[in-house]
């Protein structure tokens, strides 16, 4: 015989009989964690995934590109598990890129991945980071025609109220700076 519970005991609603058997209220609790975690499952998934920059292959390929839309090219020296690079990666950069499209890419410090300089010579992440004498990461850098900076770097996170306003003002101020170029 099955073991009951009174109604006062089960989550269920009062047009149920006075007693549901428990293994019945076993499979109805399985249900429903076993459907809730199908709906919740691709959220949970991701809302885990880390947002990121696209690695160049070429820095005067990318150049090129932001350019020819009158952007300058905004680079984002990033250091493996550092947090504040995940922060202005995901809260700043990347949100950017896709409602504005904002230029930028990333390179990351201590990475021998190969890369292309601004004059085409081939190189690798790390050895741009230090050529640039970046040491602090995460660094925001703005370039324009021939590879030079047109705007002040950005560097490290440590003011996250003040982040957003001062990224802001840099990218002005490298789009004027690529306007007058252009002129």
């Amino acid at each position: 015989m099955f073991r009951t519970l009174p109604l006062t005991a089960c989550p269920f609603p009062s047009s149920y009989p006075d007693q549901v058997p428990l293994p019945e209220r076993r499979q109805l609790l399985c249900a429903l964690v076993v459907g809730a975690g199908t709906v919740l499952a691709p959220a949970l998934a991701r809302a885990d995934v880390t947002p990121t920059l696209p690695a160049p292959q070429s820095l005067a390929q990318s150049l090129a590109a932001a350019l020819g839309t009158g952007q300058a090219l905004v680079v984002m020296v990033s250091l493996e598990g550092c947090a504040f690079c995940k922060v202005v990666r995901g809260n700043y950069l990347v949100p950017m890129r896709q409602r504005e499209g904002l230029a930028v890419v990333q390179i990351d410090m201590r990475s021998i991945a190969p890369v292309q300089d601004f004059q085409g010579a081939n190189t690798t992440h790390d050895a741009l980071v230090r050529a640039w004498g970046v040491r602090l990461a995460p660094a925001v850098l703005f370039f324009g025609a021939g590879g030079v900076e047109v705007a002040e770097r950005l560097r490290g996170a440590s003011i996250p109220d003040y982040y957003g306003a001062y990224l802001d003002e840099r990218i002005r101020t490298a789009r004027a700076a690529i306007l007058r170029q252009g002129s």
